[in-house]
């Protein structure tokens, strides 16, 4: 089969296609043809070597967090029936893959009517999007500001909070993400690309989803309003909100980040499940903006980090 493999920290370029045996599953797992993979942009950190602070990957590795397809082989204490089923399996690294082995405890069966991309396109933003949304308790009648709301995980914040009965403000920038925005059901867009883009809401946002950070997360933080909640949990340029603690205690603001994500196991799983469920019943419907086949893994790396992709982005052996 066909891996893609970090030989060394560096741009896309250091993303190669090689040639590795096929895994045979072990005690309790099973394998995988990997149909759809997934793709996150702290990936891209992590490969270039700008997040050995947070994660203790080291080349030589596989990417990827997981993936869904066809179930093919099962451990020799794994029910058979597994064999020829659609499933989903999160695994540490070694997704970016024709084929991916994990122990069952990590796979999850595809609900009836749900296709392996979408699922994929849930494995790491579904469950991170739910843990979110959950910890902020958005009411109906909130103004809920998603800023980054046409990326793979704030298209899904948009729906949670528009399911919740929320007055959505969504945050993107370009009129294709403010249109895809609207039809996913944000009763007002704006384009932080503008000067001044809070100016409308400044003060006024119950709760803020902040997947963007730096100077874009600060005007988001100044826009919510005093006994607010602001959650920061992207960093797509560059670094992470840096809100002053003193200034959100002064004005009564709760302050939530990448820290109250970090769950287990168990927890990512039971998520997971939620996230599928919520997909079949449409509830959740992810936006796949663009695919690459596994072998251009190296040209979805730079399109991420170039920011020119739209809404979720797959790897398709």
């Amino acid at each position: 089969m066909r891996v893609i493999e970090v030989k060394e920290f560096g741009g896309p370029v250091v993303l190669e296609v090689r040639e590795a045996a096929d895994p045979v599953p072990g005690p309790g797992e099973v394998v995988i043809a990997v149909a759809a993979a997934d793709t996150l942009f702290v990936e891209t950190r992590i490969r270039a070597g700008e997040a050995k602070a947070f994660f203790d990957t080291r080349p030589p590795y596989i990417p990827g967090g997981g993936g869904a397809g066809e179930v093919i082989a099962a451990g020799t204490d794994v029910d058979p029936a597994w064999v020829g089923r659609h499933a989903i399996a999160s695994v540490a690294n070694g997704g970016y893959a024709d084929q991916v082995a994990a122990p069952l405890e990590n796979v999850l069966p595809l609900p009836d009517g749900l296709g392996p991309k979408d699922a994929a396109a849930l494995l790491h933003d579904g469950v991170t999007a739910l843990r979110i949304f959950e910890g902020t308790e958005v009411k109906a009648g909130d103004t809920v500001l998603v800023v980054g709301a046409t990326g793979g995980m704030g298209v899904l914040l948009v729906q949670l909070a528009h399911a919740q009965g929320a007055r959505v403000v969504a945050a993107a920038r370009g009129a294709r993400k403010l249109e895809l925005a609207r039809e996913l059901g944000a009763d007002v867009v704006l384009n932080y690309s503008e000067p001044d883009w809070t100016a409308e809401i400044l003060g006024k946002a119950d709760v803020v989803f902040d997947g963007v950070g730096d100077r874009i997360g600060l005007a988001a933080f100044a826009a919510t309003r005093d006994g607010g909640t602001f959650s920061a949990h992207g960093s797509t340029l560059g670094g992470f909100t840096a809100v002053d603690p003193p200034e959100a205690e002064r004005r009564g603001i709760t302050l939530r980040g990448i820290q109250d994500v970090q769950i287990s196991k168990p927890e990512r799983l039971r998520l997971l499940a939620d996230a599928l469920e919520k997909a079949a019943e449409g509830v959740f419907k992810p936006v796949i903006g663009q695919t690459f086949p596994l072998e251009r893994a190296a040209d979805a790396h730079k399109a991420i980090e170039d920011r020119t992709v739209f809404a979720k982005t797959l790897l398709l052996p």
